[in-house]
């Protein structure tokens, strides 16, 4: 197989024609989808969803992968025996849920076989009995535990509150006093109710005067109740429980709605209640009150907060019937779980298989509902790479022969003038630059992919505004763990901002090398200079303090900055100077390359007068301006000005006089100058009508020599010429035309001219504009260096300084100082930093670079494939 990189134009792409026998679709389509490298063009336009062929199977599919989410949420919600028995102790089965687990799916159906009919439905008919058992047993599970907690609640109400009124014999003969309703102490408010509030049989209901309770030698009476349910009847008192969180505020409004009225007590629950895996906190409560009347009310109250009242009894027998009931419900919920556990014990050694399953068939049925539907089989259309297209067919017909089939799937090239789709073949290193040019526009079928370029220009541009030795550093070795990592990492689960930063590892490698490189460059580590080689400069031995002293150049730096520039006081003027002559040379550099990609585009397309009327005048335009600009820049920086005795002359003064005072020169820079400058300026002024006008009238003409020959417009000439072209080359195979897709079929020149101005005027500023959006790259540069300096000085440098030296404070101080500097430069100088230089290169190779030639109005290829089944389904 031809697998060769497709990076500087996409690859070339062959529209194919499928005719597929009706009872091979599902699995021919498979075989495809193992494949990947088919993109299929929908046939059925004209057809909504509901109306497709293959609509029930999708919705049969869905219904399954509901059952199939379904278990995983019960899976994920019994992790494991997540029945807390009542003793404290836990089940010893564990087992985790699937839900959790990270693993490609699309790698997964690619491994999976191509299922025939039967075994898919019987794969869909065990799905929906496991899920049928799984979902009986969980909803059992919760009604046996939600009655369970109910009896568990009663037997603590009423043993708490029994315990409670046994221990507080006195309760009956006392009289409850004003409180307030978050104490405790058993009180009666002094504003009782009058016997206008309530009825006259309220004092005889709840009697002050009556004899206390039997405590400790009461036995049960015929009717099996205790002596305390003779005084306390449940006309007078309500016991239940409630949530723990809002056993306060069923006191305060028991308190306010009763008029203080009332006798308050609540115990807390401290055996596990528990819905599910969740744990609830609840207490038990008791009140006393006046008669049935307030009795409702207290009711009602209890129910709109959703608790729970009990009957008050508390014989023996009763307590011993709720204690065998517990028992009972308690080992029927074992046993439940037991079950349950079980089930989904299978389930989970499933959940993935049948996920991926489910995923793929929903998949292969979307697809055939992309094809026409003929009498005895499907007819599919899509695109393919032409290195691939041998590949598909030997697939197609090597699964024919063997499950031995009489029929087979025929694949036929269609020669079409149908615009195909962009496919780049990367690799794993090129695939981040790949994605940076992405982000900004697909390009257009055989355009020149900016992507190649991007691989140095992106981090070297980053470099030139980041460029310092020790950020590069760290920079760099982030990147190369996770260039060394990639496999461990890839493996797990990450999320989006980790995930962005593993994709673009091999970015980051490169923006930290190339940072290394011009941190050599400006002789920058930490904004500290590196005295490497030895210095060009002198310094003069004879001097007093306080003297302003200047050093004689005795040799050149072999490399980068000289050391000595570093802490002079002109030291920020020179490398002022030069970042920003630098960043100029630069931007001329990365926009002339790029407009010399418009040419390449040209020239494959054969359009002469886009080269005569776009390029050609807009090349010379930049080089008559901007070349000549970075010309002198180099020329100023070879010449010995100190060696001729006169001063350097000011080059942005020399050419803003070029188109002020056109032939005057104040400096001379070199011999001819003026001369020279008024014929690039006159070059310049021409090259603005040329651009404007040649190629709008250049194409009037030709459409008036296309009408005199017959056609309609020009464009009917050149989509017939692309026609016989085509067919030439194909032979007497069918070519198929589509004239939707391509432009308008007549020729208006008012719009061609208001086109061609537009273009004139963009061109003409943003070749000014442009070159001065480069000096962020100075700018940054500047800040990025200023910034290292200060943070060095505020922090770290204080550490090295005499005082306390040699004592155990000094120590302390460096340490505390040097983690404060560390942890500042990682966070603002490296991530901050860092993000908005990778920021402002993003903007100069969209907008500066790409512009000078980038279309972009192509579409993805996106093939059908299963190792991308995530992102379709």
């Amino acid at each position: 197989m031809n697998h060769e990189e497709a990076i500087f134009r996409c690859a070339d792409m062959t529209y194919v024609e499928l005719y597929i026998p009706l009872e091979l679709s599902r699995e021919i389509v498979c075989v495809l989808g193992n494949l990947g490298n088919i993109m299929f063009r929908d046939m059925n336009t004209d057809l909504s969803t509901f109306q497709r062929t293959y609509i029930n199977q999708l919705r049969k599919f869905d219904e399954i992968e509901r059952l199939i989410n379904y278990m995983r949420e019960v899976t994920a919600k019994h992790p494991f025996a997540s029945w807390k028995k009542r003793s404290g102790s836990q089940a010893s089965v564990e087992f985790d849920g699937s839900a959790s687990q990270h693993f490609n799916l699309g790698r997964l159906v690619m491994s999976m076989q191509t299922h025939s009919m039967d075994s898919i439905s019987s794969a869909t008919a065990e799905i929906t009995e496991f899920e049928a058992r799984v979902r009986q047993l969980d909803v059992s599970l919760e009604n046996l535990q939600k009655r369970l907690n109910l009896l568990v609640e009663n037997r603590h109400a009423v043993f708490e509150c029994g315990r409670f009124l046994e221990v507080n014999p006195g309760l009956a003969g006392q009289i409850p006093s004003t409180s307030h309703p978050d104490s405790e102490r058993l009180a009666v408010d002094d504003f009782r109710l009058t016997e206008d509030d309530v009825s006259d049989t309220l004092s005889d209901t709840f009697s002050f005067d009556s004899p206390p309770p039997h405590t400790n030698n009461s036995s049960p009476d015929d009717s099996g109740t205790t002596n305390f349910e003779e005084s306390f009847s449940q006309s007078t008192t309500v016991i239940g429980t409630i949530s723990r969180t809002k056993i306060d505020t069923l006191n305060k409004i028991l308190w306010r709605i009763l008029r203080g009225n009332l006798v308050f007590h609540h115990i807390p629950i401290d055996e596990p209640l528990y819905e599910g895996d969740t744990l609830i906190e609840k207490d038990c409560f008791i009140v006393f009150t006046h008669g049935e009347m307030l009795i409702r009310r207290v009711r009602r109250v209890v129910e709109s907060l959703n608790g729970r009242i009990f009957p008050l009894k508390a014989s023996q027998t009763d307590i011993q019937k709720l204690n065998a009931q517990i028992t009972d419900l308690q080992q029927v919920c074992d046993a439940t779980e037991q079950t349950l556990q079980t089930e989904l014990l299978i389930v989970c050694d499933q959940l993935t298989h049948w996920t991926a399953l489910a995923r793929r068939e929903k998949y292969i049925y979307a697809t055939l509902n992309l094809f026409r539907q003929e009498s005895q089989g499907l007819v599919a259309e899509g695109w393919v790479p032409s290195s691939e297209l041998v590949r598909v067919s030997n697939a197609l017909k090597e699964y024919s022969e063997q499950i031995g089939a009489e029929n087979s799937a025929v694949v036929s090239v269609i020669n079409t003038n149908k615009s195909p789709p962009t496919f780049h073949r990367t690799n794993k290193f090129t695939e981040a630059f790949q994605t940076i040019v992405d982000a900004y526009g697909i390009a257009t079928y055989k355009e020149v992919n900016p992507g190649l370029a991007t691989i140095v220009t992106f981090p070297f541009m980053f470099a030139i505004m980041f460029g310092d030795l020790g950020h590069g550093f760290i920079l760099f070795l982030v990147g190369l763990y996770l260039v060394l990592n990639e496999r461990k990492i890839s493996e797990r689960p990450r999320d989006e901002i980790f995930d962005m930063a593993f994709t673009g590892r091999y970015v980051i490698i490169l923006m930290g090398a190339f940072s290394i490189y011009t941190g050599f460059l400006y002789n920058d580590i930490f904004s500290l200079s590196m005295t490497i080689f030895k210095s060009g400069w002198k310094w003069p031995s004879d001097f007093r303090e306080g003297d302003s002293i200047e050093a004689s150049q005795t040799s050149v730096y072999p490399f980068g900055l000289d050391p000595a520039w570093h802490g002079t006081d002109n030291g920020l003027i020179f490398s002022n100077s030069y970042k920003m002559k630098l960043s100029v040379l630069m931007g001329f550099a990365h926009m002339t390359y790029s407009l010399m990609f418009s040419l390449v585009n040209y020239r494959r397309r054969h359009s002469r007068v886009d080269i005569i009327g776009n390029f050609i005048p807009g090349f010379v335009f930049m080089q008559s301006i901007f070349g000549y600009l970075s010309w002198a820049i180099i020329f100023k920086w070879s010449k010995d000005w100190i060696k001729d005795e006169k001063p350097a002359p000011g080059l942005l003064n020399m050419l803003i006089n070029m188109f002020l005072s056109p032939g005057i020169v104040d400096e001379q820079l070199y011999r001819g100058q003026a001369f020279l400058q008024v014929v690039l300026l006159l070059a310049a002024l021409v090259c603005v009508p040329w651009l404007l006008l040649y190629k709008p009238l250049k194409l009037r003409a030709d459409n008036k020599q296309a009408v005199s020959q017959g056609y309609q417009s020009i464009h009917d000439q050149n989509i017939s010429e692309s026609l016989l072209e085509t067919q030439a080359n194909a032979g007497d195979e069918m070519v198929i035309t589509d004239f939707d897709e391509g432009e308008h079929g007549t020729f208006d020149f008012g719009d061609v001219m208001i086109h061609q101005v537009i273009h004139t005027i963009e061109f003409c500023l943003n070749s000014i504009s442009h070159t001065a959006s480069y000096l962020r790259l100075w700018a940054l540069s500047l800040a990025h260096a200023q910034l290292s300096s200060v943070l060095w000085t505020m922090t770290i440098a204080n550490a090295f300084s005499s005082d306390n030296s040699g004592s155990p404070l000094a120590v302390i101080k460096v340490v505390f100082l040097f983690g404060m500097w560390f942890v500042l430069t990682v966070c603002i100088l490296v991530l901050m930093e860092g993000t908005s230089a990778m920021l402002h290169a993003l903007r100069l190779h969209w907008v500066e670079a790409m512009s000078k030639f980038f279309e972009g109005e192509g579409y993805a290829y996106e093939p059908f494939s299963f190792d991308k089944i995530d992102d379709n389904i």
